[in-house]
């Protein structure tokens, strides 16, 4: 089981970035969360086996029709025992 920190930049938001990486992600298996960034970037927080999160990452780089991947990033993190996948408003 891993965690990683997910960066995704380019245009991302107002493109269902986040629905479809929650419905990627339960289909994975995946845990977590998913949330848009002032910035304009979209932040995800994964918890998973390997092959889970480099399919997750996979979905990262093409995302839905619409959006536009610049970059992704991506670094190992502390697992939270996350229960679920979910998406998270703005902060």
């Amino acid at each position: 089981m891993k965690h990683l920190n997910i960066t995704v930049t380019g245009k991302v938001q107002g493109v269902y970035y986040r629905a479809t990486c929650k419905a990627v992600a339960d289909q994975l298996g995946v845990k977590g969360f998913v949330m848009n960034q002032p910035d304009g970037s979209v932040y995800i927080e994964a918890e998973g086996d390997t092959f889970a999160l480099e399919a997750l990452l996979e979905f990262c780089e093409e995302g839905p029709d619409r959006a536009e991947v610049s970059e992704v990033s991506s670094v190992e993190g502390t697992l939270q025992g996350f229960k679920n996948f979910v998406i998270k408003k703005k902060r």
